[in-house]
């Protein structure tokens, strides 16, 4: 299924990442990650687009619950971010003896802790890719008192962090697998059991994705030129064609949350392929006729 796909904003990320929408304040974040990185914001009702240069990449994000800014993910591990002064505070590094890992996607529980995966380093300062040679990377929980645990490893490309609608299943994806997993969660305890597969597609890998009221998890297929509906059993319900090859992060928003925004890339493509898809880098939406989640802050 196809419907109409409009360009938000041209931003011309070399990768987009990390879309969520602040529901306090009408506003999507979004990210680029390779260096010069960039932190974006979108008021749609005024049209005012801000962004903030990085001193490091970032990777993922979420509103602070006290109104101060956003937490987040980067290279060197998870920060503070002022909007005000536009500085990024670094709060602590999750792996201090894996230097060539780096963070990379993330999303709030319904308890406001923030879960995080971490992946080796595939970017180079350049913006080269470099090579993964090892399943280095592990899925942390960061309690609100900055506590952290350790709740998965032996993770390539951490992706896919979001929950059921009764936040008793977490889905998440280790893209190198081709699988989106699903684990029973004890929101209570921030806790894991039951890891089971919930769900396969033949095109592209899995990149991010986020939950509808519904239950049902749509997922951004990076090389697949999609975004997928899942159905809570895994089933594919709908398949949204898109003229980018690299859709990278999906999150409802607008003042109904029906809006899917999606963050797409050009990192990677030849010049031959940029001139085919001209829309490669910046913000997409699609009218989903069904409604999103509010995204919980952190805290």
């Amino acid at each position: 299924m196809s419907g109409d796909i409009k360009v938000v904003t041209p931003c011309d990320n070399q990768l987009g990442e990390g879309a969520f929408w602040d529901w306090q304040r009408d506003t999507l974040w979004w990210l680029d990650v390779p260096m010069p990185s960039r932190l974006f914001s979108l008021h749609p009702a005024s049209g005012v687009l801000t962004s903030f240069a990085m001193p490091e990449m970032i990777t993922s994000m979420r509103c602070l619950k006290d109104g101060s800014g956003l937490i987040i993910a980067s290279h060197g591990g998870i920060n503070r971010f002022d909007p005000v002064t536009g500085r990024l505070y670094r709060l602590l590094d999750p792996e201090p003896m894996k230097p060539f890992n780096r963070c990379n996607d993330g999303g709030t529980d319904g308890r406001g802790r923030f879960w995080f995966g971490t992946m080796q380093n595939n970017i180079a300062p350049n913006g080269d890719g470099i090579a993964i040679a090892s399943a280095a990377g592990s899925l942390f929980c960061l309690e609100p008192d900055l506590t952290l645990h350790e709740r998965a490893s032996d993770i390539a490309i951490a992706n896919t962090v979001c929950w059921s609608p009764d936040h008793r299943t977490l889905y998440f994806s280790d893209t190198m697998s081709g699988v989106i997993a699903a684990y029973d969660f004890d929101l209570e305890a921030g806790t894991l059991n039951n890891k089971r597969d919930f769900a396969r597609f033949e095109r592209g890998v899995p990149d991010g994705s986020t939950v509808d009221a519904e239950g049902f998890l749509w997922n951004a297929r990076w090389g697949g030129r999609c975004v997928v509906r899942f159905a809570p059993d895994g089933r594919v319900e709908r398949v949204v064609e898109l003229p980018v090859s690299l859709p990278t992060s999906v999150a409802f928003g607008g003042p109904d949350l029906t809006t899917l925004y999606i963050t797409t890339a050009r990192y990677g493509l030849s010049p031959q392929e940029r001139t085919a898809e001209p829309w490669a880098g910046h913000l997409l939406a699609y009218e989903t006729g069904v409604k999103g989640l509010r995204v919980p802050p952190f805290g």
